[in-house]
């Protein structure tokens, strides 16, 4: 799956959803170490071609776009020079001018905006108040008697007419204050975008700035180079590990393709710690043709058929008995629903609908991880983590019970989440 990855330089954006932090940062390393690469053969190979006379050097491709001056009575360059051509203001009363034009907009700008906000106080406040009243009125004209109903009326418009009355002499107060408000805002801006026009003059801003920027530059060049020297690693500490843990089951397929019997196979498993002879595996089974990437549920139930359970996985080592960890194909919402209830460490591997592999689902304290396992060749993987290839699915999970997954993560196997419904969600896949 990652030499497809690379071979492409594509990755589906669903399957790059499904990848950790860590993974995100070593497939990025692997793709760019890639292009590099193919830099360097093509630019190789145009060397070796213009040596041999195969290709014509390099030259600069002839363009139809051209550029042509404007020339003067004398036939020289036409140039002109604000504030020095025939009628032209001087260039400091233009940029006065701009300064003056540009304080006084940003100033009925900032005045248009405190009048809406000044009106709808005002609005708001004689709405407020004339519904008060027109409560107050109302209460007091139920308790009269009905010859009194049209004073009440009369009262009422009265009242009307006087609040309407002062609202407007609100609002004139209100427009008058924010036109002196807009005088000096315009005056107090002027000198403001004065000074700035001054300072900006002066190199020592621009050198702060400089320095601020390379500051910043040399930070994020360091704490690259600090994400890329942990991949690296973590990179040699797996394969190093991947030596000493992988040797069994190399060796012992080796011995099978050679025809070796099961007598030479014991001996050199007890010359090995920890490690007891596997069960022959047999290669699946190669009848139908595999599409690039799972299309349905259909798909992935023959794909396990056909090559999974040749290789026995889902199984526990040298058993009949399926393992505790394995669930079918279920959703990612699932899988966290079950490890919901359990503690950190806790995890399980479900058949996965976006590669031809697996999803190692892991509870974390807060929260869960997804580590993608490829198994699309001869081997089993984490795509993009651990570069530790692994004869069988059991394999994995028993190295990652000893050896964390991640150096940043340090996440290491130890409880396994097993069914909790019946039939179990694998049912499909051994019908």
């Amino acid at each position: 799956m990652l030499q497809q990855i690379l071979q492409d330089m594509y990755i589906d954006p669903e399957l790059l959803a499904e990848l950790s932090d860590v993974q995100k940062h070593l497939l990025f390393y692997k793709m760019r170490e890639e292009q590099l690469r193919r830099w360097r053969e093509r630019e190789a190979w145009d060397a070796l071609a213009q040596a041999e006379g195969l290709r014509p050097a390099k030259g600069k491709r002839a363009s139809n776009k051209h550029l042509q001056w404007l020339l003067g009575a004398d036939g020289e360059v036409w140039v002109w020079v604000m504030g020095e051509g025939p009628g032209d203001k001087p260039y400091e009363e233009i940029s006065e001018e701009l300064i003056a034009e540009r304080a006084r907009l940003q100033a009925q700008k900032e005045a248009e905006e405190l009048w809406r906000q000044k009106e709808a106080e005002i609005t708001k406040k004689f709405r407020d108040a004339l519904a008060n009243e027109k409560a107050r009125i109302l209460a007091e004209k139920w308790k009269v008697e009905m010859e009194d109903r049209k004073a009440a009326k009369i009262l009422e418009e009265r009242i009307h007419e006087e609040f309407k009355r002062k609202e407007e002499e609100e609002r004139r107060r209100g427009e008058e204050q924010i036109r002196l408000q807009e005088e000096q805002r315009a005056k107090e801006l002027y000198w403001t975008l004065k000074q700035a026009q001054l300072h900006s003059q002066a190199s020592e801003n621009e050198e702060r700035e400089w320095e601020e920027q390379l500051r910043r530059s040399k930070a994020a060049d360091e704490e690259r180079s600090r994400r890329a020297q942990r991949a690296r690693d973590e990179y040699r500490r797996h394969s190093l590990r991947a030596i000493q843990k992988g040797t069994v089951a190399g060796l012992s397929t080796m011995f099978q393709e050679l025809g070796q019997n099961h007598e030479q196979e014991a001996r050199l498993y007890h010359q090995l710690p920890d490690t007891s002879p596997p069960s022959p595996l047999t290669g699946p089974d190669r009848t139908w043709e595999r599409p690039l990437r799972p299309l349905s549920r259909e798909v992935i139930v023959r794909w396990f058929k056909e090559e999974q359970l040749p290789r026995r996985a889902g199984f526990e080592r040298n058993t009949k008995s399926i393992a505790p960890w394995f669930h079918g194909i279920i959703s990612r919402e699932s899988a966290e629903d079950l490890l919901e209830n359990m503690t950190e460490g806790a995890f399980l591997v479900r058949v996965s609908e976006k590669i031809w592999g697996y999803t190692l689902s892991y509870r974390l304290q807060r929260g869960f991880k997804h580590f993608l396992v490829d198994a699309s060749g001869d081997f089993y993987s984490f795509l993009g983590v651990d570069p530790n290839r692994h004869a069988t699915l059991t394999d994995l999970i028993d190295f990652h019970k000893e050896e964390i997954i991640t150096v940043s993560g340090g996440e290491l196997l130890q409880e396994p989440c097993g069914q909790r419904d019946s039939p179990p969600d694998y049912h499909l896949l051994f019908e």
